[in-house]
């Protein structure tokens, strides 16, 4: 029963902070699925969705959540930064999901279910005649890992209105544990290089989380090649990869650029592979260095963007054969 108050008293806070927005108040809202079946597997990270808004000025949004968030991020002056609210859902399995037993030597099933507040300070500064943007970003996410984060009834409940079969395991999943989640970046964006029409850029982050749910630092970059390139700060993921920011800048009627990157992420903790905080759970052997690699493109057009990439992740723990590939969509609308 606790767990059931405290995921509610999640979600009352989500609504509380996002009705306090006035309606002249204007913003992005976005949704976000990632999945698997894109490399024809059911397996590990198997499914993400999550439902974003991030407002379109820096006045629009509770001031507490700014202040809040300012308190807990010292790199950046975030109260005069951009207010997002987010909640998602993380689904993992192990490979082997047609045995009720439990799997050695393969990660455990776990969901995770959470709500999440954010803020996104942009500032400009030239450097040798150039300018250069960046993007400061925390988020903090709290939520529930474990049977209560409903991971066996979506997953199966898909599974069962696309008529496969379903994954037997889920008794053997996480335990219920509150989980939270600090994550925090720095995002880069130089002035593009220039060319018949068409642009360059190089997007260098780095960032890391905090939290019983992840605890990492992560260090990477985004190239992009298209027209129209600040319209946003590059791709957006879902944690724990690398991300932009999900709002968008209509500068103009038309925007698309291709994009590939890489990210390394130093891993102390990862609740989906190092098992429950408090109490035994099943675990396996983490790799304390996970990189994810990206390549997709992003079409920008009146207030709306579309996202597809792809990502390939290296083995997330020692027992782990081949890595893995997931496919990310994104669907964007400005209001």
């Amino acid at each position: 029963m606790s767990f059931v108050l405290f995921r509610l008293a999640a979600l009352a806070l989500l609504l509380t902070a996002a009705t306090e927005a006035s309606a002249e108040e204007t913003g992005t809202i976005s949704v976000q699925i990632e999945n698997d079946r894109v490399a024809n597997t059911d397996r590990h990270y198997t499914h993400g969705t999550r439902f974003d808004w991030v407002s379109d000025k820096t006045t629009d949004g509770p001031d507490w959540v700014r202040e809040g968030l300012n308190s807990l991020y010292p790199l950046a002056d975030m109260r005069a930064g951009r207010i997002g609210f987010s909640i998602g859902q993380s689904i993992f399995t192990p490979t082997d999901t047609t045995t009720k037993q439990p799997v050695a030597n393969d990660r455990p099933y776990a969901g995770w279910l959470y709500v999440g507040a954010s803020v996104h300070a942009e500032t400009s500064r030239h450097v040798n005649g150039q300018r250069l943007d960046a993007l400061d970003s925390v988020e903090l996410d709290l939520g529930i890992v474990g049977p209560q984060a409903y991971g066996r009834n979506i997953q199966n409940g898909f599974h069962d209105l696309i008529q496969v079969d379903r994954a037997m395991g889920w008794n053997e999943q996480l335990k219920n544990e509150p989980a939270v989640a600090l994550f925090f970046s720095r995002t880069w964006r130089p002035q593009p290089w220039k060319t018949t029409g068409l642009e360059a850029d190089i997007l260098p982050q780095i960032g890391g989380s905090l939290g019983n749910v992840y605890t990492h630092a992560d260090a990477g970059l985004v190239a992009r090649f298209g027209q129209g390139l600040d319209i946003d700060f590059g791709p957006t993921h879902i944690r724990p990869s690398s991300s932009g920011i999900a709002a968008i800048e209509p500068l103009r009627n038309f925007s698309w650029y291709t994009f590939i990157g890489a990210s390394g992420r130093a891993v102390a903790r990862n609740i989906f592979l190092d098992g429950n905080t408090f109490v035994d759970s099943p675990n396996v052997d983490k790799n304390p260095f996970v990189a994810d690699f990206q390549l997709g493109v992003v079409l920008a057009f009146s207030g709306y963007r579309v996202t597809f990439s792809q990502v390939f992740r290296t083995p997330e723990f020692k027992e782990q054969i081949g890595s893995d590939r997931f496919g990310s969509l994104t669907l964007s609308a400005r209001f």
